[in-house]
């Protein structure tokens, strides 16, 4: 019988070892990509969310092509595949820009600034918003001088309507309607862009609970409308990166 020399049985054992070490670096790596995507995933679902705007309605505060971080844990998020919410340290505030999801359309997040809170009596008198029956100021509003018109899918408005108007003669338009009272729990949501956005004048109210974020500040910027090649690249808006959203 042939008998190993202790030599070669260090050298079978090194690499036994380092058989060993690699099978446990694989290990290790495998750990830290699955602990790395746990932390991705428990930060995007109730820390920080990113959103890209696709629309003009919340010009000149945002633009297409502008790409927003969200706090989400400033009011608190939803437990996915659940009916719980995580609580937030703050409360929704008059003046937020807020991404939220709308009842209306199923897998659609909508930004828009929040300006009638619950208890709160809300009307608009030719482009100009009233809250509690004082004048609003708005001066990141923008209007388009579009011709104003009855608009009937407005006509939503009609059961919070104040008492002593009139709701057979009620003709709500783009720029001028209510005053209406918003319950308990409900908020009004409007887009900057107030010719060109489709918010709570059209499809109503919207329920605390389907707010998902505060907006923070846009993280960078690119005209999207451009026809330079690569206008990610050659028309980037340095002035908005890491401008905060007001």
């Amino acid at each position: 019988m042939t008998r190993r020399s202790g030599r070669e049985d260090a050298e079978s054992k090194s690499e036994g070892e380092d058989a060993e070490e690699q099978g446990g670096g694989w290990i290790e790596t495998i750990k830290s990509i699955a602990i790395a995507a746990v932390l991705f995933l428990i930060i995007r679902t109730f820390v920080l969310q990113t959103f890209f705007i696709t629309s003009g309605s919340m010009m000149n505060t945002m633009l297409v092509g502008d790409f927003l971080v969200v706090n989400r844990a400033a009011i608190g998020a939803k437990v996915p595949f659940t009916d719980l919410r995580v609580p937030g340290y703050s409360e929704p505030r008059l003046g937020d820009v807020l991404v939220f999801d709308p009842h209306h359309v199923d897998s659609l997040k909508l930004v828009k600034r929040l300006v009638g809170m619950p208890g709160d009596t809300l009307e608009m008198r030719d482009r100009v918003l009233y809250r509690n029956g004082e004048r609003v100021d708005e001066p990141y509003a923008r209007d388009s001088g579009f011709e104003d018109e009855y608009r009937p899918e407005m006509r939503w408005q009609d059961r919070f309507l104040l008492d002593g108007v009139d709701r057979s003669q009620y003709r709500p338009t783009r720029n001028s309607w209510g005053p209406i009272a918003i319950p308990e729990g409900m908020y009004f949501m409007l887009g900057d862009n107030r010719d060109e956005s489709l918010d709570s004048r059209y499809w109503g109210l919207l329920d605390g609970e389907r707010f998902e974020g505060r907006v923070s500040f846009i993280y960078y910027s690119y005209d999207r409308q451009s026809f330079k090649p690569l206008p990610a690249l050659t028309t980037i808006r340095w002035g908005r990166i890491f401008d905060r959203v007001r």
